[in-house]
């Protein structure tokens, strides 16, 4: 095996040399990089001029690297040593380059007057667009690196510079961090307190998360929900280490005295989570409503402990669908049956999950939709045999009613905006009386699965009950009425019906008690900073005058104060089919009821789910996607965070 070696080229004199130098300068310069003096290694071309210009082949007589304008061909002397300023200064001269702007000349009206349709275009501002679409999209940071994306890019704007996706991603972190400190400023600046949710999520590498959600009111009175965190959280995933990692987040936003609640799900280890949280923070009325249980998840505890032993009703249902959709045949024959019956064939049959309750009532709605279209297709197939009796199809009936109530209820705790605590108790109350109904129905499946869902429910009435009802008394359209209502409803005329409800006033008038405390010394605070700014000025012999003037208002105003409750119940209920904005009634009223006002904002902010609707409805964990897993945990709490507080949940 021969080997060759290259034969050094012999340059004869330096003109050569120096054209070899300019040939190798050139290819190099269309390889993005140049050439400096002595043995340093080449770099690549950084300024934005070279997008506008091409380099030659071949140099000028001199031996100069040369280069031409991509738009009117004039040709300029490219040497390293000549720098870009006359490249510079032609693109803003350039005739072939001002066809671009004749769209300056084009003027459009506005409601402002005539302006120009076209605007200067901005490389930062560009770049922060892409990012936000890839935020907002949840696109790969390499999509700012896709061919066909740059070539949209460098058409719409000759300006254009690609940028990289560690670039990108740059932006991002520094967009994530910059909207950070905007609502760091914004929950401080706020006059009530925050309620929490917290969620335990996993990536597909099996690293854990925590989910830190703010719930508030905000001065303008409007419900916000802000995902504060989205971080990595080492093991062990005990109630102290969760405490510890979500008592130090708490402490860098600098709300850990600003908390209300905590709303958890039914985890063992939550109550531990809870109650050493609890012992951390600054509570009105130390917390005798912090740990707020998740109801979405109760009750679909609840659901799936009276669905354990299924009706052979119910699973005739699920035989059926698989049957009609078990080939195509089959399915051009039911849909004929459809056809024959005249219904919509629109609809379709749902096919049900076992884990996911809500997805069996979706099935035993939509056969009782199709249920004469089954009963004809029993007459034409012989080998259908799962269609259900009469008999069953009333029993299917009774079913569907009464998880109807329980999806509804689900779906109104687990909406995506998350509604203002008011609304929970007449829900739960509902959910109460059907069960407490179905205990006596003579069907003995469906009295069977409701004892067991009823034994279920009281397991954990007594631990949110309270809360919700305070929550509804604060409904203009509700107060005390409907408590004392719903009790009766419940329990009767008995001793059990007078403790619940003394027990519910006895806590209204604890947090009345202390907000009014809270708002008496806000009150004082404003009356001392404004009579000390005007004492100043005063001769010392009114002091002593004005500050008796200061303790007299101050007494006046906290028996003002403790009359508040007594007012706001002796007015008359607001009519119970108002469409009522009850956080608008509050603000209308902050003046007029101040300490029960500061009192709604904090407590109607409460959040009684964890969870959003295409989760409420199963037991499962929440678990990262693949491309989310992939990326460092800060990048996934950027990326996370920043969509949330940028675009809003479901954009």
């Amino acid at each position: 095996m021969s080997s060759h070696t290259a034969e050094p080229v012999c340059l004869n004199s330096d003109e050569e040399l120096d054209s070899a130098c300019v040939k190798n300068e050139i290819k190099d310069k269309k390889k993005g990089v140049v050439l400096l003096t002595g043995k340093k290694r080449p770099r690549r071309l950084t300024s934005s001029v070279w997008v506008h210009f091409d380099f030659l082949d071949e140099p000028d007589e001199n031996g100069n690297l040369m280069c031409k304008c991509k738009k009117c061909g004039t040709t300029y002397n490219a040497d390293s040593k000549n720098g870009t300023g006359n490249l510079l200064r032609h693109l803003k001269s350039c005739k072939m380059r001002k066809y671009r702007d004749i769209g300056q000349m084009l003027l459009e009206k506005t409601s402002s007057g005539l302006e120009n349709r076209l605007v200067k275009f901005d490389a930062d501002e560009f770049r922060e667009l892409v990012g936000m679409a890839i935020v907002r999209h949840d696109l790969p940071f390499q999509f700012a690196e896709y061919e066909g994306i740059r070539k949209c890019f460098r058409y719409l704007h000759p300006d254009f510079k690609p940028v990289t996706r560690n670039t990108i991603k740059a932006d991002v972190l520094k967009m994530f961090k910059r909207e950070s400190q905007k609502l760091k400023f914004e929950l401080g600046d706020g006059t009530g307190r925050i309620s929490l949710t917290c969620d335990c999520w996993t990536s597909i590498t099996t690293d854990g998360y925590i989910s830190l959600t703010a719930h508030y009111v905000d001065k303008y009175w409007c419900l916000q929900k802000r995902i504060l965190n989205f971080s990595y959280l080492p093991p062990p995933h005990t109630g102290v280490n969760l405490c510890d990692h979500v008592f130090t987040l708490l402490k860098e936003w600098g709300i850990q005295k600003k908390i209300f609640s905590l709303t958890l799900d039914n985890a063992s280890s939550n109550d531990v989570f809870a109650q050493h949280l609890k012992d951390e923070l600054d509570l009105v009325c130390n917390g005798v409503f912090f740990h707020v249980r998740c109801c979405a998840h109760i009750l679909n505890l609840i659901v799936q402990d009276g669905l354990k032993e299924i009706d052979v009703a119910v699973i005739k249902v699920r035989e059926t669908v698989k049957y009609c959709k078990g080939s195509q045949g089959r399915k051009q024959k039911f849909l004929s049956c459809v056809s024959h019956v005249e219904l919509d064939s629109a609809k379709g049959l749902k096919q049900d999950v076992p884990t996911r309750w809500n997805s069996t009532y979706c099935m035993l709605e939509s056969a009782l939709y199709y249920k004469k279209a089954l009963i004809h297709f029993k007459k034409i197939d012989a080998n259908y045999v799962h269609c259900p009796t009469l008999e069953e199809w009333d029993r299917i009936e009774k079913i569907c009613k009464f998880l109807k109530v329980f999806y509804e209820v689900t779906l109104a705790f687990s909406g995506t905006k998350y509604p203002t605590s008011n609304i929970f108790f007449p829900n739960v109350l509902k959910v109460r009386l059907l069960l407490k109904r179905e205990i006596e129905s003579k069907d003995h499946f469906m009295r069977s699965m409701a004892a067991k869902m009823y034994e279920k429910f009281e397991k954990y009435w007594s631990t949110f009950g309270t809360f919700m009802a305070v929550a509804v008394v604060l409904d203009p359209r509700y107060k005390l009425e409907f408590v004392e209502w719903g009790c009766k409803k419940v329990y009767g005329l008995t001793q059990e019906h007078d403790d619940v409800l003394t027990q519910v006033v006895d806590k209204v008038r604890e947090l009345y008690e202390a907000y009014a405390t809270i708002c008496t010394s806000s009150t004082t605070n404003a009356i001392n900073v404004a009579a000390n700014s005007k004492v100043q000025s005063m001769k010392e012999d009114l002091d002593e005058l004005m500050d008796d003037f200061d303790e007299f208002s101050t007494k006046k105003a906290t028996v003002a104060n403790k009359d508040y409750l007594d007012m706001y119940f002796e007015d008359a209920l607001l009519p119970r089919t108002t469409n009522l904005d009850v956080l608008m009634y509050w603000r209308n009223n902050s003046v007029r009821y101040p300490p029960l006002a500061l009192m709604a904002k904090d407590i109607l902010a409460v959040p009684v789910s964890t969870v959003a609707s295409e989760s409420a409805f199963s037991t499962g964990g929440r678990v990262l996607d693949s491309y989310r897993s992939s990326l460092k945990p800060s990048t996934v709490e950027a990326i996370i965070c920043l969509r949330d507080w940028t675009f809003g949940e479901g954009k």
